[in-house]
């Protein structure tokens, strides 16, 4: 019995030692310094990142700028921050925060006068990694419809005219890819194939250089088919629109070949498509 008062009366003791220390930890821990951010003005860390940005020290602007959307983010610092990180993003080669970013400030304040420079960024974002015209074009379309953003919504904005001129820039592109598959199955002789690939580049990439080859190819397949009235419409068409292309001269060479002369179908989706074909400059980028 003895033994075991002596245990208790020891655990006890320690009992109570071990809760004053403890009450001697959690009096250290509970200092109101701990829960205290250390909170610096949204102009001070604004100004702080455009000078970083002017000395060349991106790295530090875009610290300043990430702090300005932690500690204020609904004021009109953290919304200027925001547009100011899609560029330091765009311009450091981070094109998926960029993108990111300039989506998100779009969302936020679609009206601002700053969305249009965002949702060009946006573009420009997805314009400059476009990639070969052999490859996956999904970039190039994301590229298109972005710069499609900035012109339908922001009509008004210094960047629309920049903004059609990549539209058309990838365009080319996306004409160009339909390009290389249809004559890809051209030379295999996969004429059915050949002649789809090329109906889209004539049917929805008009304002295109492509266009003119199109019709061409559309001239020959049709006829290494035995179409010989859609091979006719489709030199007659391209001989209408561009009647000093070399494109024409060769379909035209193909048929005097045959004994025959370019002829309009009227009731061809040829001639349907022709008459819609845009006259603009041809982009070669």
């Amino acid at each position: 019995m003895r033994t075991v008062r002596g245990t208790c009366a020891f655990a006890a003791a320690a009992l109570v030692a071990a809760g004053l220390a403890l009450s001697g930890c959690n009096k250290a821990a509970t200092s109101s310094s701990d829960f205290v951010d250390n909170i610096e003005p949204a102009d001070r860390l604004y100004n702080k990142a455009l000078a970083d940005l002017d000395a060349g020290n991106t790295k530090e602007a875009g610290k300043s700028l990430a702090e300005i959307d932690k500690q204020h983010p609904y004021s009109e610092y953290s919304r200027r921050s925001l547009v100011l990180q899609t560029f330091l993003h765009y311009r450091k080669g981070e094109y998926e925060d960029a993108i990111n970013m300039g989506k998100r400030y779009v969302s936020l304040y679609p009206g601002d006068k700053d969305a249009a420079y965002a949702q060009y960024l946006v573009g420009m974002s997805y314009f400059r990694q476009m990639p070969d015209v052999s490859r996956d074009q999904s970039i190039t379309a994301r590229a298109f419809n972005a710069m499609n953003e900035v012109v339908q919504r922001y009509p008004d904005s210094e960047y629309v005219e920049d903004a059609k001129t990549k539209m058309r820039i990838t365009l080319d592109q996306l004409a160009g890819k339909e390009m290389l598959a249809g004559r890809y199955y051209l030379e295999r002789r996969e004429y059915l194939a050949a002649i789809n690939r090329f109906r889209t580049v004539v049917e929805r990439f008009q304002t295109t250089r492509h266009v003119e080859e199109a019709l061409a190819r559309l001239a020959e397949a049709n006829y290494a088919m035995g179409l010989v009235d859609e091979a006719q419409t489709a030199a007659a068409v391209l001989g209408h629109n561009f009647p000093e292309s070399e494109w024409y001269r060769d379909a035209l060479k193909l048929l005097q070949g045959a004994g025959v002369a370019p002829r309009e179908n009227a009731g061809s989706w040829i001639s349907k498509a022709g008459q819609n074909l845009d006259q603009k400059p041809r982009v070669d980028g």
